[in-house]
């Protein structure tokens, strides 16, 4: 198994999403993260494993496409990415929120 996590980037994982939706999921122990656009679910699930050392239930994974955004007269495209939401199993969680 430690072969397989070398072989993958770890930069899959670009940043966490918050959001309302998505701080409302956290009580259904559900995570958001922007993730690469190339990344697969099983690529997601082991880094992510790896990373937070928790077990992963389920992952749902969709692409979001470019939004128009304006500013001004300027006319201009957000960036597209792809989010994954995360399932973990009941005894295991992530702090996104670490205190100082």
């Amino acid at each position: 198994m430690m072969n397989n996590i070398k072989s993958i980037n770890i930069d899959i994982i670009k940043y966490p999403i918050i959001t309302d939706k998505s701080t409302q999921l956290l009580e259904e122990n559900q995570y958001s993260f922007a993730v690469d656009n190339k990344a697969d679910k099983t690529d997601i699930k082991t880094i992510i494993e790896y990373t937070f050392n928790v077990k992963v239930k389920n992952i749902n994974t969709c692409n979001i496409h470019p939004k128009k955004k304006r500013v001004g007269k300027f006319i201009g495209y957000k960036k597209r990415y792809k989010k994954a939401i995360i399932t973990l199993k009941n005894n295991y969680s992530i702090n996104l929120f670490p205190e100082n």
